[in-house]
């Protein structure tokens, strides 16, 4: 009955939020391209390319999920070299990436919108022998279709705060059917192992293997084109910089405040920004510019005529976790002017400090893991950021005792990508949940 109410629902909520959704789509650039895949609608060239070799069907929302999938789906094609698989994303950022570093044995498409007709489409097409979701997105309609064909059904990197498990006490009726349709849950941490059984999975299904996000294990980084390109740019490798990953709104200001307050002591720094949202790119370069700052675009094809820029904005997308190796401090954005919180793991893994505001909420556990083992430094504003960074660029030992501490802090996960892929391959031969 809940299903069928939310199938009845469904089409009126889609008229309702569908002209955001598009103004969305259309901010973000390159929403036309494949668009029909949103609605279940396959070219003929994606319908002849069904193989009757079983291919697993991930879905991954954005960059950060893709990310995982595509490091996964590596150690499943080790352990398995039949393996295959079709790659599904929600955003355009993210099936951008995904087609740049998908391997000729992976397809990429979007997700269809879980309304019943559009997934059976999506079913038909694909032909799944195990569907894998990653981190947080389970749909009514996916999982009870994969229920109904007998289809393992597994969700991995598994993440649910402390927030999103009393939300969904709160409405546990409704959402515990969907849940109970996964075969397998593989946590991220010990502790999510009890909020995921109190949404109603049996505990037998939820298997604690650390964080894929985490596992510094097959981390590759082209360290080489990063240093090119700044070369390109005019800025020697040796020269102080602190970069911004996946700043928020506000955040670039405090950046090139801190930029010009440091100057006077470090005249060489330079700061590199890469903001989460690339469409925003021109109005960051307006801003810092009535900063006073000279300002480039990583996709410009030629230098600025003013010469070396104070800043380098990076306005593409799929590139963050090499040009961290650049950095001389790393400042992770969305923890200063709004919450939530980017991910510190892969500065860490690039051997880099990391400094963070007072709202880390979607990495909790991990940021408060680190300031435990001296191995990351919080601020509070853009005074306190300023004096972080000043003493981590002076004192290149704390810079490394900090990046020790932290990369003994993330060797807790070793492994997570390997265990999480074995008992993935493990669940060809099972049935499917309540079977």
């Amino acid at each position: 009955m809940i299903r069928l109410i939310y199938n009845l629902l469904f089409p009126i909520g889609l008229v309702l939020f569908m002209p955001a959704y598009l103004l969305k789509m259309r901010r973000r650039g390159n929403y036309r391209r494949n668009f029909g895949q949103r609605f279940g609608f396959y070219a003929a060239e994606v319908r002849r390319q069904r193989v009757t070799a079983a291919k697993t069907w991930i879905h991954a929302v954005s960059v950060g999920e893709v990310a995982i999938a595509l490091k996964l789906a590596r150690k499943l094609r080790e352990l398995d070299p039949a393996f295959q698989c079709v790659l599904t994303t929600t955003t355009t950022t993210g099936f951008a990436f995904a087609e740049k570093e998908a391997p000729d044995w992976m397809r990429v498409m979007y997700n269809p919108l879980d309304f019943l007709p559009i997934v059976w489409r999506a079913f038909a097409t694909i032909q799944p022998s195990r569907i894998v979701l990653v981190e947080a997105e389970v749909w009514p309609n996916l999982a009870a279709e994969a229920r109904r064909r007998g289809l393992p059904l597994a969700l991995v990197n598994a993440r649910l705060s402390a927030r999103s498990e009393r939300r969904f006490r709160r409405v546990r009726a409704l959402v515990a059917p969907t849940f109970r349709c996964l075969d397998l849950v593989c946590a991220q941490e010990a502790n999510d192992v009890a909020r995921w059984e109190a949404l109603g999975i049996r505990r037998e299904r939820i298997r604690d293997v650390g964080s894929i996000k985490y596992d510094p294990a097959e981390t590759e980084q082209n360290s080489d084109f990063a240093f090119d390109l700044l070369r390109k740019f005019g800025i020697d490798r040796d020269v102080p910089i602190v970069l911004g990953g996946s700043t928020h709104l506000g955040e670039e200001e405090i950046l090139a405040e801190v930029l010009r307050e440091l100057r006077s002591e470090f005249p060489t720094l330079k700061l590199v920004v890469a903001p989460r949202h690339v469409e925003r790119t021109r109005d960051i370069r307006t801003r810092l510019q009535q900063l006073g700052l000279i300002v480039a675009l990583r996709s410009e094809s030629e230098p600025i005529a003013a010469g070396a820029p104070d800043c380098l904005l990076l306005d593409t997308t799929g590139e963050l976790r090499d040009w961290y190796r650049i950095a001389t401090v790393v400042f992770m954005g969305k923890s200063l002017t709004t919450h939530g919180g980017q991910n510190p793991v892969e500065p860490i893994l690039a051997g880099k400090p990391v400094v963070f505001g007072p709202h880390m909420e979607n990495f909790a556990r991990l940021a408060t893991s680190l300031l435990e083992n001296d191995a990351a430094v919080r601020v509070q504003d853009r005074n306190s950021l300023a004096a972080a960074a000043a003493e981590l660029l002076r004192n290149p030992d704390a810079r490394a005792r900090l990046v020790s501490n932290a990369q003994r802090v993330l060797a807790t996960h070793r492994g997570a990508t390997q265990r999480t892929a074995e008992l993935l391959l493990a669940l060809k031969s099972q049935k499917s949940a309540g079977s």
